[in-house]
């Protein structure tokens, strides 16, 4: 009991945080409502008040609402994708980039980009509109299977395959996206080369919908699992002897990461670290207790993406920073200091 309180205090502070960084977001952008506050504009959204203009309407809640959601959406996925993964393969390098599910999503996305013309007025319109996110989800899941069958045999998964194969696809889907590149013209290597630097500027409600529907049925399976990534620890074997279903639980694990990374992707393009980093701070707080770490990497994922995300559109305004670059450019520097600062412990 005395657990479960200590793990509801830090969500409490870490919701409570959230909070006022998404509040301070809206109130951030070079957009100037007429020296009416941001929260006034969006509580007279809420209220339908017809005096409102289309373009404050557009901007605060299309625009910057829309945002700081997906940004809370993606990070917060990114973050217990990045934790789960660890936990399974007791690897703290472990992430989606790991198992190929980036590179895979990332050359569906590259061809949909460059050789999409080719065939795209024969997809139906709303295909069309969104054939680059539809084909990054499909080449994470497409990656994910081809890991999965890699390294299962005879019903049972071989953890170190996994990852070994994961490297493999990493370097073959690169490779083929290199070649692509390569072959692209001018406007299609803009694309992809912002594309996989990762932007938030794309936001909308139906896609935050389908993130919040995908959080939601992901988290269910995800979260409870605290305690057997704790128990996987010990090993495989001594986790099936505490009465883990350890296939059920890989199984699980892979598929849902897949889906959560394979939808961010699809969505916000490349962005980095946020798996990585968010696992490693808190295993520095709580040690390898997974039971506070899957809960708590989901509310500071969050936090660490909003803040890069409001960052990105505000440092260099009026113009953009791609978020991919900010959250390697911040996540770089504070993982080098945590290494140097823990190194004896680790």
């Amino acid at each position: 009991m005395r657990t479960q309180s200590k793990l509801y205090f830090y969500l409490t502070i870490g919701a409570v945080l959230l909070t006022i960084i998404a509040v301070l977001a809206l109130n951030t952008g070079v957009y100037d409502f007429g020296g009416t506050s941001p929260f006034k504009v969006l509580w007279l959204y809420i209220k339908s008040d017809p005096s409102l203009s289309l373009s404050d309407k557009y901007v605060i809640w299309d625009v910057r609402a829309s945002r700081i959601i997906m940004a809370i959406l993606i990070g917060s996925m990114l973050a217990v994708s990045g934790t789960s993964l660890q936990g399974l393969f007791k690897n703290p390098l472990a992430t989606g980039e790991a198992i190929g599910l980036t590179s895979g999503a990332t050359l569906l996305a590259a061809i949909a980009i460059i050789l999409g013309g080719h065939f795209k007025h024969y997809l139906p319109e709303v295909v069309q509109f969104s054939l680059v996110g539809i084909s990054a989800f499909l080449g994470a899941l497409l990656a994910m299977m081809l890991v999965y069958r890699i390294s299962t045999s005879a019903g049972k998964t071989n953890v170190v395959m996994m990852l070994l194969s994961g490297v493999a696809i990493t370097s073959i889907g690169f490779s083929i996206t290199g070649f692509l590149i390569y072959i692209s013209k001018d406007e299609q290597l803009r694309d992809l080369t912002f594309w996989n630097m990762g932007s938030l500027a794309a936001a909308t409600w139906t896609k935050n919908i389908v993130l919040a529907v995908v959080l939601i049925i992901s988290y269910t399976v995800l979260l409870p699992k605290g305690k057997a990534l704790n128990a996987m620890m010990l090993g495989e074997r001594d986790a099936q002897h505490l009465g883990i279903n350890v296939e059920k639980l890989k199984k699980q694990i892979v598929i849902i990461t897949s889906l959560m990374v394979g939808t961010c992707v699809a969505f916000s393009g490349t962005i980095g670290f946020v798996g990585l980093i968010v696992p490693y701070i808190l295993r520095l707080l709580f040690k390898s207790n997974y039971v506070f770490i899957l809960p708590l990497s989901a509310v500071l994922g969050s936090i660490l993406l909003l803040i890069a995300d409001t960052f990105s559109r505000s440092i260099v305004a009026p113009s953009e920073l791609p978020i991919g670059i900010l959250t390697s450019l911040i996540g770089g520097p504070i993982f080098i200091a945590i290494l140097i600062k823990f190194k004896k412990s680790l």
